[in-house]
């Protein structure tokens, strides 16, 4: 999902470091851009409002540059990452670091280079749904209800990521559906057999 990152800084009086800034959110109840699974099934995705609720009461979340643990720019443990969870969105707050990555984190924000954010998360609880497609095929869309949040990156692409644990839980959703359609047509030839 396209977001776009805002950058904020304040200049430094003697003695003191400058602050900088960016600020974005990330928003609840619309559609991700479509992804492909390792299968090739199309599908999208949405976070439900609130979807990240429990974890920020009970757990700390870093903000990294691009996804790397190398690269850490904030956390909310020491307050230099602010998350705030509201009805439409999950905004944030974070203070980059006078560090070779804050700098460079800085710099390529501020030139317009980044303007996205991604963030790591494991899903807890989701939920499937299927529509069918103009021209033929399906598009899956997953809805994430609950999801334990472990990092905000700012990046140049930013899109959730199709991994095992999505692509396995689209197939056990494909075979629920396709067991819900067996058992229609089970239930559609026992009715027409009792006509004979």
């Amino acid at each position: 999902m396209p977001v776009t990152l805002e950058i904020r800084a304040t200049e430094a009086t003697e003695g003191e470091v400058s602050k900088r800034t960016i600020t974005g959110a990330i928003k609840y109840d619309t559609d991700s851009e479509e992804m492909s699974d390792w299968y090739g099934d199309v599908f999208i995705e949405q976070i439900a409002s609130g979807a990240f609720d429990e974890s920020l009461a009970a757990r700390d979340v870093v903000g990294l540059w691009s996804h790397d643990t190398s690269q850490v720019l904030g956390n909310t443990k020491s307050g230099t990452l602010r998350l705030l969870s509201g009805k439409q969105e999950l905004r944030f707050e974070l203070d980059l670091p006078d560090t070779t990555s804050g700098n460079d984190a800085f710099a390529i924000i501020q030139r317009g280079d980044v303007d996205g954010v991604s963030f790591g998360m494991r899903v807890t609880k989701e939920k499937w749904a299927s529509e069918n497609r103009e021209g033929g095929g399906k598009l899956y869309k997953r809805s994430i209800l609950n999801a334990e949040l472990y990092e905000i990156s700012p990046v140049a692409f930013p899109a959730y990521p199709a991994n095992e644990v999505s692509a396995r839980s689209l197939e056990d959703y494909k075979a629920e559906e396709q067991r819900a359609t067996d058992q229609i047509l089970k239930q559609k030839m026992l009715i027409e057999l009792e006509l004979i």
